[in-house]
């Protein structure tokens, strides 16, 4: 898949005026107060038309799904910071303040109840940045815990991150795709029995 314009910028690519990085943020802004992202008012507030803003963003599961990254990334950024332990313990330390931080993200939820396909497409999708790059952090993480920490894995890295996530997307959005509470614990657990 080829980049958007939003990816070559959040790549270091800094072009004159009107980017797609504002995009980005007047899109962020919007989701956070719980509102909707609207791509025809997106490109009116910008001053941009909306073949421009598709363009520059892909589309509208794209756009939301590097709304969904900004957050993630800097949770993740917290919760490694935050992380005790060595090996196994260190990486569940990371898995359970993810999941925390999930569960307590009111604009998420908002976007899950009022779109709930769309945002189980953006969160789960391999057609989403957020989930690709979701699977990317975890097989960083997993490298990190292999090589300094002490963690053994039974898989590689790449598997590994893949089961993690889905597991992880598989208990927080239960309620989506099966119609059961979601069981935050149950995440956990297995991530444990898997890694320790």
């Amino acid at each position: 898949m080829s980049q958007t314009a939003l990816e070559k910028q959040l790549a270091g690519e800094r072009p004159d005026g009107v980017t797609p990085l504002d995009a980005l943020k007047a899109a962020r802004r919007h989701f956070l107060k719980k509102e909707r992202v609207d791509m025809v008012e997106l490109a009116a507030e910008l001053g941009v038309g909306r073949a421009t803003l598709y363009r520059w963003v892909g589309s509208r599961e794209q756009l939301l799904g590097e709304v969904l990254w900004t957050m993630t990334e800097a949770g993740l950024a917290q919760a490694r910071a935050d992380a005790k332990g060595q090996g196994a313990e260190w990486v569940l330390s990371i898995y359970a303040a993810m999941g925390d931080q999930i569960v307590a993200n009111e604009p998420l939820h908002h976007f899950i109840e009022t779109e709930p396909e769309l945002a189980l497409r953006v969160m789960t999708s391999k057609a989403s940045p957020q989930q690709r790059r979701m699977t990317d952090a975890w097989r960083d993480i997993l490298e990190e815990a292999a090589r300094g920490k002490g963690l053994k894995l039974r898989l590689d890295a790449d598997t590994m991150a893949y089961v993690l996530v889905r597991i992880a997307e598989s208990f927080l959005w239960s309620d989506l795709i099966t119609g059961e509470q979601l069981d935050l614990a149950k995440a956990n657990d297995v991530a444990r029995a898997l890694l320790i």
